[in-house]
């Protein structure tokens, strides 16, 4: 653990109380509702919030306490905000250049071209910030934050307002930069999908509370936390390439649950033999059956135990199995639980219709 904060701070009549170690590398999603509290407590965090009560250290340097406060500009940390905030006197080129100079040569991490070229966007150098659309300023607004060599990146719902396209394509992006820089990165969202592809660890936060954190895969999972109760409830399967099938355009996985297979086209270039993947299953595309259906379209079917169930107020329940210790959420109706007579466990059949390669 690197980073640890006690935070104590009040806004109006909302109260943030938090005391959290942090990792010390890797993506960790701060998730919650709006107004719970997330991008309050990154603004502690960074010091563009003070209260006297707070307390923050970042590998054993003390930033904020009783009796020292570090200027934000001297915290060595990286804020990306919903909307990207670049100098629009100089082109997405000068940008990048002015955050690098800014670093001391012995702390340098990577080169502005390292990072154009880690972001794509060689072809925006020249370009006026006024120029660029909304998912070409966040890639650039992404990439001057990295080019600052910083020791954490903050990310308040960088993925705000931007099309399906300009999603994934960050998405992409701040996978690498994790990969490359093995830093802290400390990511603020209420979107479940941008969790689930992006996330090594999740911390849930509700009226100002953190009330639980894990790793991503067993907080999704969950049936204690409102991620697995919610209509876009997922389950994350770490699967490894095994081979491809060029004359059906298919790619078999190797993982946890067994064989999967997907559609080659399902992602973006080849992916070498050994490779490794994190595919999504969303629980409204996995049915459940008593017994294993032949004569189907469906390929992947999993052999699973029933571990519990959530029923909501409305018509459909979230059944919970495991498939070799794997957890896999399957979300079907009452009626259907009713005439199945499903009970804990049960030994099912899990269907899914479809699995996305994140």
């Amino acid at each position: 653990m690197s980073l640890i904060c006690h935070i104590s701070q009040q806004y109006g009549e909302f109260s943030l109380s938090v005391k959290h170690s942090f990792l010390s590398a890797g993506v960790t999603a701060l998730f919650g509702p709006s107004g719970s509290g997330k991008t309050s407590l990154l603004r502690a965090i960074g010091g563009l919030d003070r209260a006297v009560g707070n307390r923050v250290s970042f590998k054993g340097c003390e930033w904020q306490s009783a009796s020292q406060f570090v200027p934000v500009h001297k915290r060595r940390l990286a804020y990306v905000f919903q909307e990207p905030s670049l100098f629009q006197h100089l082109d997405v080129g000068s940008n990048l250049d002015y955050a690098y100079r800014r670093v001391p040569i012995n702390e340098r991490r990577l080169s502005p071209q390292q990072v154009v070229n880690m972001m794509g966007i060689e072809h925006l150098l020249m370009r006026s910030v006024e120029a660029l659309s909304g998912g070409e300023r966040q890639r650039v607004a992404i990439a001057r934050a990295v080019c600052s060599s910083p020791q954490i990146i903050m990310m308040d719902e960088p993925l705000t307002a931007l099309d399906r396209k300009s999603k994934r394509q960050i998405l992409s992006a701040i996978e690498l930069i994790s990969l490359t820089l093995s830093i802290p990165i400390l990511y603020v969202s209420h979107s479940l999908e941008e969790v689930a592809r992006l996330a090594d660890h999740l911390v849930l936060i509700e009226k100002g509370r953190i009330v639980a954190d894990g790793d991503v895969q067993s907080m999704l999972t969950s049936l204690s936390y409102p991620m697995a109760r919610d209509i876009d409830a997922e389950s994350i399967v770490m699967a490894t390439v095994d081979r491809h099938d060029h004359d059906f355009g298919m790619t078999y996985l190797s993982s946890s649950i067994g064989p999967i297979s997907i559609l080659s086209s399902s992602f973006k270039g080849p992916l070498d033999q050994g490779f490794q993947v994190r595919v999504l299953i969303a629980a409204r595309d996995v049915s459940v059956t008593l017994q294993r259906q032949e004569g189907t379209s469906i390929l992947n079917i999993f052999c699973a135990k029933v571990d519990d169930f959530f029923c909501d107020d409305g018509a459909q329940v979230i059944v919970k199995s495991r498939v070799n210790e794997t957890v896999v959420l399957a979300r079907i109706t009452k009626k259907s639980l009713q005439l199945m007579n499903v009970q804990k466990g049960d030994i099912v059949y899990l269907q899914a219709k479809s699995i996305a390669l994140l």
